[in-house]
């Protein structure tokens, strides 16, 4: 009897473990879905959207469906999404699990939730993206991303920057600025998502096959950028 006991209990154990798995990986699919909703409504905003031009130079797109913000004087930001790069001959990678985390300080009460969408726009910013960890306008430059469809008339500031970030709140776009936010690897969603410890290096450089569940996100950057390195 107790030994019929002990085996009902680690069934129950392996059972609740697997729902808890599918769990987190439905989660992780849905961030991906959000994530190319994000790209695909971002692009379709016309003169309020993101100019084509940066968007067809980008060497990688990191995409963070519903950050969220709260606080009370003191505020902080935190969210977790993907980042895509562009491989060497053409199309993207599989999408890399990241986390952005990062404070601010005003007077703020509540907590509000926006979309972001940061445009890696150099080779120098990409090796950033397989780091460990790194700060937005410390490791790595950055600026508020300017909207419109033509980005000519934009300044060197903005042109020049490794990373721009662009935000979405009720509905909304706009530039935003994320100085002193910090980036890193999501690993437990990487590990839900692929079934096996995956690096972001590996990801990113082409390395891993996307999951099924990024075929919405792949579709929507082909649809919306050249598919070209640079």
């Amino acid at each position: 009897m107790r030994t019929r006991l002990i085996t009902i209990l680690a069934l129950s154990g392996l059972m609740a473990t697997a729902v808890y798995a599918q769990d987190k990986e439905a989660k992780a699919n849905d961030r991906l879905a959000a994530s190319a909703d994000l790209v695909t409504d971002l692009m379709n905003a016309g003169d309020k959207g993101i100019p084509q031009e940066l968007l067809d130079r980008a060497q990688c797109v990191v995409l963070v469906p519903g950050m969220k913000k709260a606080g009370f004087i003191v505020g902080a930001k935190y969210g977790r999404g993907f980042a895509v790069c562009r491989k060497a001959g053409s199309g993207w990678s599989a999408p890399a699990a990241i986390r952005i985390e990062g404070g601010s300080v005003g007077f703020q009460i509540g907590a509000s939730e926006q979309d972001v969408l940061l445009l890696v726009n150099s080779k120098s910013g990409m090796k950033h993206l397989l780091s460990n960890k790194f700060t937005l306008g410390g490791d790595a430059t950055a600026a508020a991303g300017p909207l419109g469809r033509d980005a000519s008339a934009q300044t060197d500031a903005m042109m020049h920057a490794e990373m721009l970030s662009y935000s979405r709140s009720r509905g909304l776009f706009a530039g935003i600025s994320l100085t002193g936010a910090t980036l890193r690897p999501d690993d437990d969603t990487n590990m839900e998502l692929y079934g096996k410890a995956t690096t972001n290096t590996e990801i990113l450089t082409g390395s891993v096959p996307s999951p099924a569940g990024a075929a919405k996100l792949e579709a929507a950057l082909n649809r919306h950028s050249a598919m070209k390195s640079k």
